[in-house]
């Protein structure tokens, strides 16, 4: 059979500080060099920099103002038929299988909104685009390639 002791915390009673010490000991928070963060840059530092290295510094940015969040990009359907032949010209679209091919995404245009008219043969490739948009290039025969974050 297993010997049974008695825990260190019953013995003690009637010691009256129960093994800590003098009085004042194991009492309140000038036994731990002040409650809470007290010290971190001070008589704690080797602890911050043993178990927290980045306890201290900048974290991030977290907006709390809608102007910083950054805005769609957007193009109608009007502006692109109009700019079409500029891009030939410098290079950004390609004919292929009749078909003008432009990459808004690499233009830095994230979204293509179907105000205006289109008379050329696109194949667009864009990250959104609004039904409307969708529904005009397609209707004249062109192509909306909408891309996703990988």
């Amino acid at each position: 059979m297993v010997v049974r002791r008695e825990k260190k915390s019953r013995k003690m009673h009637g010691y009256r500080n129960r093994g800590w010490g003098s009085i004042g000991q194991h009492r309140k928070s000038g036994s731990r060099g002040g409650r809470g963060a007290a010290g971190m840059h001070k008589h704690k530092w080797s602890w911050v920099v043993k178990n927290y290295r980045d306890w201290f510094g900048q974290k991030g940015f977290v907006p709390r103002n809608p102007s910083y969040m950054p805005k769609a990009v957007e193009i109608n359907i009007g502006q692109l038929n109009e700019i079409v032949s500029k891009m030939l010209k410098s290079g950004t679209a390609v004919i292929d299988n009749g078909k003008i091919v432009i990459d808004l995404s690499k233009m830095g245009i994230n979204k293509l909104i179907g105000d205006g008219e289109i008379k050329h043969l696109v194949k667009v490739f864009v990250w959104s685009a609004s039904e409307k948009a969708i529904e005009k290039i397609r209707k004249i025969g062109g192509e909306v390639i909408l891309l996703r974050n990988k």
